[in-house]
């Protein structure tokens, strides 16, 4: 079994090849392990909450308990991502660059920033670009985009990314950049599907669930549409049809 590789942090060298080298190993950091953290932090005043006196205190407890609970659910949406509805309306797409699904590349995606932010990468995700790189600022370089994101259960996910492939090869849908990210799953799966369903705009594989996290996908199917540029125009929710695609 291969060791897991950490973020993706190389692209193109100077002559426009990847380069030879690849950068060392690393642990991979999981969102679920930062879900989880969280968890046990709120789980902390729970446990509290049982050993506390039973009487006229009470209900004290329980409204500290109450407002601890609240604040660490606002900490986590404004540490892990956007929140749970996806990218709102008006704000710039999180950068990323994921290894494509049918790409031999084998790294959790970079979701970096700035430089050297560990887990999320040692390079910003912007700068880090190749033919078998999924990168969501160069795509919204060249035009609008559509982005989706899946999870290989079957069912709504694969159906939606029909719809948007037979969209996508209409007439009304040129210029537009078209490109899914699948979360975590099988994926030798998720390359049968993306051949047999014979999807041709590129999807991206987000082993970790980091690109998911950092746009607030928590449900699936979830579209993102996005200006040139990478302004979010608005993040749809649940299977749309042929009609409603095309509308947005």
């Amino acid at each position: 079994m291969s060791e897991d590789r950490g973020p993706l942090d190389f692209g193109l060298d100077d002559d426009g090849e990847e380069p030879d080298e690849r950068p060392p190993r690393r642990p991979r950091v999981r969102a679920g392990e930062r879900l989880a953290e969280a968890d046990a932090r709120e789980q902390r005043p729970a446990a509290a909450s049982a050993r506390a006196p039973r009487g006229r205190y009470a209900w004290f407890f329980g409204v500290v308990v109450v407002l601890v609970l609240a604040y660490a659910s606002l900490n986590i949406l404004r540490t892990n991502g956007t929140g749970a509805r996806g990218v709102p309306a008006g704000d710039r797409l999180p950068p990323f660059a994921a290894p494509l699904a049918l790409s031999p590349l084998d790294y959790d995606a970079n979701v970096a920033t700035r430089p050297d932010q560990g887990g999320r990468g040692n390079r910003p995700a912007c700068a880090v670009r190749g033919a078998q790189i999924l990168n969501v600022c160069q795509l919204a370089e060249r035009g609008p985009v559509v982005l989706a994101f899946l999870a290989t259960r079957g069912g709504k996910c694969e159906r939606q990314l029909d719809l948007l492939e037979r969209v996508r090869a209409g007439r009304g849908a040129r210029g537009v950049q078209v490109a899914a990210v699948a979360i975590r799953g099988d994926r030798d799966k998720l390359r049968r599907d993306i051949v047999g369903r014979a999807w041709r705009f590129p999807v991206g594989y987000d082993r970790d669930g980091l690109v998911a996290t950092v746009d607030g996908v928590s449900v699936c199917p979830t579209i993102t549409f996005a200006y040139p540029g990478g302004i979010v125009m608005r993040t749809t929710i649940g299977l749309l049809g042929e009609p409603a695609l095309r509308a947005r």
